[in-house]
């Protein structure tokens, strides 16, 4: 007899074919697969599948996890329904606010607030152990601030995808410290707005992490499956020029021109682009031209959107761009006003926190491509995303995910992937994620010592970053 063991019946039944005859069937030619017997089982891997890892290797807790979330699907896959095909903008995610909520307060031991944080759609779910120990906070997207939420499009992101993955990772954390009488709190914060909105920013500012030592997200693609996912920092530049209005044909030297300030920026922001790093990004638009052409232009402005892989090299960055849009006024004799509105922070992953997942995400059987990147190998993004923020203020882990794509393979805000998230393969690619967060909450409450790692390793992350907050 072979000393395999599996973890679980539901586990081994959903990876795996069974066989009850003493000997091997015939592997398929060219099969590089191998069958193992386990109590006069044959145990072969579901065909395109990777075998489980070492079972003698599989996390404590995952058999439970695995058969909580499972049990959980009939519920979250019509709540992720309801998400999808009700897509709501910014800060009005009324629907679904509603029915995330009234979902939780059906939830046994959790408190529930509405309209937390001095946000009509933010919200909170608190579950509470009642012993010492860590606070572990799974974020649930709902809306965004971008036209992927209106009719015709819908949510082209995926966000229903990101709040039932949350729901799932945080009632299995949940029960999972009940059921083994573990130390802990697993909070669920619903955020709003997060294309453009800044909903976890206001949320943090608000105090929704002020006790939380980790915070845990996910977001579906089609390209990545990594939990060491580092996204770009974002900011946007308003300019306003203004000069001084005459006639162009009677008395153009008695003008100003506005808008060759403007022109001269553009240039001189187009010949910087030859100085600036391969994963720079400026992103330029004259937004006011003029009037008419017959006069000097006294006002002129545009608008400016810069992307840089961390905050320090974006502030680099931000800098050499204003300088441009200062000399178009210092040629033209023109006054410029720039108006900086913040964007967000790149996300910087914590490694610790990565093994973890990755320790619970090969464990379940059937895994999907692509494969996760090697440990301690960054998996660049170039969008950006608030969570960035968060990874600044405490330790936190953005699991990227890839789901089923559509026919035309489309990436995330397109028709095509909008299509794809609804899907019910993207649904159980969600509750995998959500299996493998959960097992990381769960750990970092179980495992003596993990998460002052956690810790320790977010605090040499931030002293990477030039500017970052005094640890």
């Amino acid at each position: 007899m072979g000393s395999q063991r599996t973890f679980s019946p539901e586990i081994v039944m959903r990876g795996l074919f069974q066989f009850s005859s003493p000997r091997s069937p015939p592997a398929p030619q060219g099969a590089m697969w191998q069958m193992e017997e386990d109590d006069g089982f044959i145990l072969v891997p579901r065909p395109g599948r990777e075998q489980v890892e070492d079972p003698e290797q599989v996390p404590q807790y995952l058999p439970d996890i695995d058969d909580i979330i499972h049990g959980l699907e009939p519920s979250l896959w019509p709540l992720n329904t309801f998400i999808h095909y009700n897509p709501e903008l910014g800060y009005k995610e009324h629907k679904a606010h509603d029915a995330l909520t009234k979902f939780m307060e059906s939830q046994a031991g959790w408190v529930v607030t509405r309209s937390a944080f001095g946000m009509e759609t933010a919200w909170l779910a608190v579950y509470d152990s009642g012993r010492p120990g860590p606070t572990v906070s799974f974020n649930a997207e709902m809306g965004q601030n971008h036209p992927d939420a209106l009719p015709g499009l819908g949510h082209a992101c995926g966000h229903n995808l990101i709040a039932v993955a949350s729901l799932a990772a945080g009632l299995a954390s949940a029960k999972i410290l009940r059921r083994h009488r573990l130390g802990g709190k697993v909070t669920i914060v619903g955020t709003p707005a997060e294309e453009g909105g800044g909903g976890k920013i206001k949320c943090l500012d608000a105090g929704a992490y002020r006790d939380v030592d980790v915070s845990i997200i996910s977001h579906p693609g089609i390209l990545n499956n990594s939990p060491m996912v580092r996204t770009t920092a974002f900011t946007h530049l308003n300019v306003a020029y203004h000069g001084r209005a005459a006639h162009a044909a009677r008395s153009p030297w008695r003008g100003i021109n506005a808008l060759d300030a403007m022109v001269v920026a553009y240039n001189a922001i187009s010949v910087l682009r030859q100085q600036t790093r391969p994963d720079d990004i400026i992103g330029l638009q004259i937004t006011n031209g003029g009037n008419k052409p017959n006069v000097i232009h006294e006002h002129a402005g545009g608008v400016a959107v810069l992307r840089a892989t961390s905050a320090s090299r974006l502030r680099e960055l931000q800098y050499r761009v204003e300088a441009c849009f200062r000399a178009g006024a210092e040629a033209t004799g023109a006054t410029v006003d720039i108006e900086v509105v913040p964007g967000y922070l790149d996300h910087v992953p914590n490694s610790v926190l990565a093994a973890a997942f990755t320790k619970y995400w090969k464990a379940l059987p059937g895994v999907p491509d692509p494969p996760l990147p090697l440990p301690g190998q960054f998996t660049w993004v170039k969008a950006s995303t608030d969570q960035g923020n968060l990874s600044y203020a405490l330790p936190s882990m953005n699991v990227s995910f890839a789901i089923p794509p559509g026919v035309n393979g489309g990436q995330p805000h397109s028709p095509d992937f909008e299509k794809a998230s609804s899907t019910r393969g993207a649904f159980d690619r969600a509750m995998r994620v959500g299996k493998a967060m959960a097992g990381t909450a769960v750990d970092i409450c179980a495992t003596p010592g993990l998460l002052d790692q956690v810790r320790e390793q977010w605090k040499r992350d931030m002293a990477r970053q030039d500017g970052a907050p005094a640890v």
